[in-house]
């Protein structure tokens, strides 16, 4: 991964280029465990599957956020904005771990095998058990990705509506799906940041930067991450392991690597994950690779359920997916469950994972978060809906849904 030039440790981004490890506590961290793990998950999950060039990996977008990272307090410390060489590589740090706590496929696990916790408080505890293994050296970025540092606008550019984190995925995942219109001017954007009383702030003249960065961002969310196919995969992903995690209650015997064996046989509420906890050691040891070789395996399993789910998944015989007026209703799930009952042989309780109801949503800029303010030549600060001449607000924050019902191609 790293090479030495000059006794400095440096990776070669396809997307920025050459990427310089800032000194050995970063590079300690890199090469702990938990953090090689995110080389095994995919970061955009499923997308794939519409996009074959989306193969690349969560510790590759963690990197180049840890780039963009140092390149936006470069640019601050040379507008005046004091920033020790401490708080740059906490910062750095925090930026890197952001994402440490996903688990196989984004958010599927959160809906089948763990319940109750969410991958950003797994992502803390990790972070508080790699700070136990090199002893109190992550305190500050802890602090700084909790926001309990006292110089909040360092946890903006980890987590805002206009944070590095947000800038290399628009520009990492449009690049490696050849989506063009996720482009952004990243660096022309962490060129505009400035401070003012401890508050992340775009100067007047980044705001077109800051409106094609917006733009971006809506048009990403439904032309990849909430594209209907890769939702459909997601829907039958969600369905295999809700079937396997039933067989496992039920005590049959089903093939898995010891992690994955962990999940679909303990029952996990938020209390089992702690530092130190087998939870949270079998979740560091979970990947994209444990559910593939998993659900190849169920192709030939004795349940006709798993046995076609986990074929259908593996062959990207994915769920057909159309747009639902209004949600189904009693009577139209009855329909759904006979006919499929009846076409694939199966119990008329069990053909409710042949099929699926789902609502993708996304908005733009949302009014409760931290806001994107506009810095005006006279110093005063406006919010980038108001200031924006294109960009409405009500355009802004208004939240559209789409709902589908996907279901197993007969």
């Amino acid at each position: 991964m790293c090479i030495m030039a000059n006794k400095r440790k440096i990776i070669n981004d396809p997307v920025f280029g050459f990427i310089t490890l800032p000194n050995d506590l970063v590079f300690d961290v890199l090469q702990h465990p938990y953090v090689q793990r995110l080389t095994r998950i995919r970061q955009l999950g499923l997308s794939y599957y519409v996009y074959p060039g989306a193969m690349h990996s969560r510790l590759l977008h963690s990197l180049g956020a840890m780039h963009l990272m140092q390149e936006g307090i470069d640019n601050l410390r040379g507008k005046g904005i004091a920033i020790s060489d401490q708080e740059a590589t906490a910062a750095q740090i925090a930026i890197l771990l952001h994402d440490i706590g996903h688990g196989p496929f984004s958010h599927v696990l959160e809906h089948t095998l763990v319940d109750g916790i969410t991958h950003e408080e797994i992502s803390l505890l990790m972070m508080e058990q790699i700070n136990r293994d090199l002893p109190g050296a992550l305190t500050d970025a802890i602090a700084i990705f909790k926001n309990e540092y006292p110089r909040h606008f360092l946890h903006q550019l980890i987590s805002s509506q206009l944070d590095v984190d947000r800038m290399d995925y628009l520009c990492r995942d449009s690049f490696f799906c050849g989506v063009q219109e996720g482009r952004v001017a990243s660096e022309r954007l962490l060129k505009m940041l400035n401070v003012v009383d401890d508050h992340l702030v775009v100067e007047m003249k980044g705001i077109y930067s800051v409106e094609k960065f917006l733009v971006a961002r809506r048009l990403m969310y439904w032309q990849v991450y909430l594209h209907k196919t890769s939702v459909a995969a997601e829907q039958l992903l969600i369905a295999v392991l809700s079937r396997a995690k039933e067989l496992a209650n039920q005590g049959v015997k089903l093939f898995a690597s010891p992690a994955l064996h962990y999940f679909l046989y303990h029952h996990l509420s938020a209390a089992d994950f702690y530092v130190g906890s087998e939870a949270l050691t079998q979740y560091a040891l979970l990947d994209d690779s444990d559910v593939q070789s998993a659900i190849k395996v169920w192709m030939s399993h004795d349940d006709k359920v798993l046995r076609l789910l986990s074929a259908a998944f593996t062959n990207r015989n994915l769920y057909r997916g159309k747009l639902l007026e209004n949600p189904l209703t009693d009577f139209q799930r009855e329909e759904l469950d006979q006919t499929f009952a009846q076409a694939l042989d199966i119990q008329p309780q069990d053909a409710h994972y042949f099929y699926s109801q789902h609502v993708s949503t996304s908005n733009t800029y949302s009014e409760k978060d931290d806001s994107i303010d506009i810095l005006y030549s006279d110093g005063t600060v406006h919010d980038i809906a108001t200031a924006s001449e294109i960009l409405d607000l009500k355009a802004l924050t208004r939240k559209p849904k789409k709902l589908y019902l996907f279901q197993y191609r007969l």
